[in-house]
């Protein structure tokens, strides 16, 4: 090293008689440039990060006041959905057309079908594990009309009725663990 700088002086001192530098002086004079150059780089990415994140903030919230009305509508309606599959509800409202307990659990499950086909399109708004749940407790709705159907004790669509309410009553019904569920993510929201 001293050798290296013995010949950058020789050379520098013969092309330039007046002027003598030291290689530490020029470092002397650089590092703080540098250092300024870095805290300065440091700062404006710092800055614009800060800009985007504040941009993207006002995106957002902008975004929410258009779609929280429009997530909270779609809450609304699959809560009636799974309040409407309740079978409790739904023996209700369904009335049996006749005696036969076979064209009455058709005529359960197509109405099942039908409200689920009515609300499919609100799957946008809500999250996948919940839609997930929503499609289970309608599966398990159907599927609770169909073993009690096959029971041998029932032989008609009165006694289809009552069946599926004795076997509900001894449970929570599908439907009323997805409707839980879904006010516990309508709670996320706020």
């Amino acid at each position: 090293m001293k050798d290296f700088k013995k010949m950058f002086n020789f050379v520098f001192q013969t092309k330039y008689p007046m002027l003598t530098i030291d290689l530490s002086t020029i470092a002397f004079s650089t590092i703080p440039g540098i250092i300024a150059g870095g805290v300065g780089y440091y700062f404006f990415k710092t800055h614009i990060k800060n800009e985007n994140n504040r941009r993207n903030y006002r995106m957002l919230q902008e975004n929410n006041k258009l779609t929280i009305p429009a997530r909270l509508q779609a809450y609304e309606r699959v809560a009636l959905f799974l309040e409407r599959i309740n079978p409790s509800q739904l023996l209700i409202r369904v009335k049996p057309l006749g005696k036969n307990k076979e064209a009455y659990k058709a005529l359960l499950l197509n109405t099942i079908e039908q409200e689920y086909e009515h609300n499919i399109s609100q799957q946008i708004y809500i999250s996948e594990e919940c839609w997930n749940i929503i499609i289970s407790s309608k599966n398990a709705i159907a599927h609770i009309v169909t073993e009690v159907t096959k029971d041998d004790s029932v032989h008609n669509s009165q006694e289809l009725r009552e069946a599926v309410l004795k076997k509900i009553m001894d449970s929570t019904p599908p439907s009323a663990i997805a409707l839980s569920f879904l006010k516990a993510e309508v709670q996320k929201l706020f």
